[in-house]
């Protein structure tokens, strides 16, 4: 039965990508076929997927349509920093309610990661409000889907440099979301800054801190991780069997898909190795082999279409497009600077 939300979710991905419009109809039928239960706790109404089975579920998900994967793992970061904290009172009020795909919540961290570390002040900025609230000012970039969300998990630094998250209502006054910025490939993402003026956040919305470095706490608090690998592999293998059915017809492909359908299928073994703690893989060398991998992969599929895959609406076009974006996607420096030298023909 699963095997039919990748097939609708196959066939949408060109139209959505044209389109540049929010999943919405992606995202429904994820709650119809129970997606968003795989990663919540059974006593919130989900079906508590392990690692495995999740990294499984973004493989088949991001190999038939990347926005939707992208956009389910923006969720999931939100939905893990949720489970992890010890609000009961918040767990209870927003779980249910995202395990039935009825409420969609997303993540702003990024600036307290990857992005605008260089700044001298704080993309967010809190200050102390009564009785365990806080007031929030500043700009977050990076959101996904904030205007079709209900909460965002959010960061923000308080004078003294110690951090919070918190659970903030998108309806509240003084948080505008944008609607999403035009993007190389993605752009149905609807992924754009938030801006936040004088927004007050209650005790009860807080699920972490105040404390140094409050990323660190709780489950899902690196950036990246073995999620965005297993996105990269699963757009490769969408290439790759793409690959493999023109090398049906022309033989000169023949050796090219199948260097590479060796290498999707290492890697995917590695990835769920890993998350069995079986893997002497380290994941950051996973990911390395994952760019490289995606981006070739991708471009072989447009080389075999030729012109036609040139054309606004082939999958081959978009594959290459989207495979850009693991270049910047919660890209550590290490990830980044392996991709430089292989551009470049240096070594590591």
């Amino acid at each position: 039965m699963i095997d039919e939300l990748y097939r609708q979710l196959r066939q949408r991905s060109n139209e959505l990508d044209i389109e540049r419009r929010w999943p919405a109809q992606q995202l429904k039928l994820c709650a119809e076929f129970g997606v968003f239960r795989w990663f919540v706790p059974k006593v919130f109404g989900g079906l508590e997927w392990n690692e495995r089975q999740q990294l499984e579920s973004y493989l088949a998900i991001s190999q038939a349509c990347m926005t939707t994967a992208f956009v389910l793992t923006q969720w999931n970061a939100a939905c893990k920093r949720i489970v992890a904290s010890t609000n009961e009172a918040l767990r209870n009020r927003l779980l249910p309610g995202m395990a039935s795909g009825e409420v969609f919540t997303t993540v702003g961290i990024s600036h307290l990661t990857t992005s605008r570390q260089h700044l001298a002040q704080p993309a967010i900025q809190a200050s102390l409000r009564g009785e365990g609230g806080y007031v929030l000012s500043g700009v977050t970039p990076w959101v996904t889907g904030a205007r079709f969300s209900q909460s965002i998990v959010l960061g923000a630094t308080l004078p003294d440099g110690r951090q919070i998250l918190c659970a903030l209502p998108t309806h509240r006054a003084g948080v505008d979301c944008g609607p999403g910025v035009p993007l190389v490939a993605l752009t149905s993402s609807c992924t754009d800054e938030v801006h936040l003026e004088h927004v007050e956040v209650e005790a009860d919305e807080i699920l972490f801190g105040p404390t140094h470095h409050v990323m660190q706490l709780g489950s899902g608090g690196a950036s990246g991780g073995l999620q965005t690998s297993a996105l990269a592999i699963g757009l490769a293998k969408a290439a790759i069997g793409y690959l493999g059915e023109e090398a049906k017809r022309r033989s000169e492909l023949i050796a090219v898909a199948h260097k590479l359908e060796h290498d999707v299928q290492l890697l995917q073994q590695q990835l769920l190795s890993l998350a069995d703690g079986e893997s002497p893989v380290q994941p950051i060398e996973l990911r390395q082999q994952a760019n490289s991998l995606v981006l070739r992969a991708t471009q072989a599929a447009l080389a075999a279409a030729k012109g036609t895959g040139y054309k606004q609406g082939h999958d081959a076009g978009r594959w290459c497009r989207e495979a850009l974006f693991f270049l910047v996607w919660s890209c550590p420096q290490p990830v980044l600077n392996a991709s430089l030298c292989e551009l470049a023909h240096l070594a590591p």
